[in-house]
């Protein structure tokens, strides 16, 4: 049996869970917050949409890379992997995993806070929304390297 669609598949599983688990706790987390505003204020609930919408991203940029990875491994298209490629493509895989289950914790707790400062006054939405937005970056560049990885393993001859 060769082991290396084994570890793509282990790619794309921990692609999606690790991000999903970060969106999950981080959307979690600024719905309650939302909730607890809109009780109050049901005029509010596009902004509390917005704040609490924004850590679900990190989920988003998994499902994408775990999805490249089914095609470019066989699974839903394309070559079976070599060894190498598969372990490739997991290595890949815990960039967006990792980062983007860390990312989504912590623009959880930025979307708590942001919702927070709204409820006080309305007008500190956009101030909220930039903080909120900083930590999207990183998620982002996690994004980036694990995108570049995975479309580059097919080319390579290992």
């Amino acid at each position: 049996m060769d082991y290396g669609v084994l570890f793509a598949i282990l790619g794309a599983a921990f692609a999606t869970v690790f991000a999903g688990i970060g969106s999950a706790k981080g959307v979690g987390s600024s719905a309650q917050a939302a909730m607890g505003v809109l009780s109050e204020d049901s005029s509010m609930f596009g902004k509390m949409l917005v704040l609490t919408l924004l850590p679900g991203t990190q989920g988003l940029y998994g499902f994408i890379v775990g999805f490249l990875i089914m095609i470019n491994c066989g699974v839903l298209g394309g070559d079976m992997p070599t060894f190498m490629q598969g372990l490739s493509f997991l290595g890949a895989s815990l960039a967006i995993g990792i980062g983007g289950m860390i990312s989504g914790f912590a623009q959880g707790r930025a979307a708590v806070a942001g919702i927070t400062m709204c409820a006080k006054d309305e007008k500190n939405f956009s101030k909220a929304m930039v903080s909120i937005t900083l930590v999207e970056i990183y998620a982002l560049l996690s994004f980036i390297v694990s995108l570049l990885i995975v479309i580059s393993i097919p080319a390579l001859k290992i």
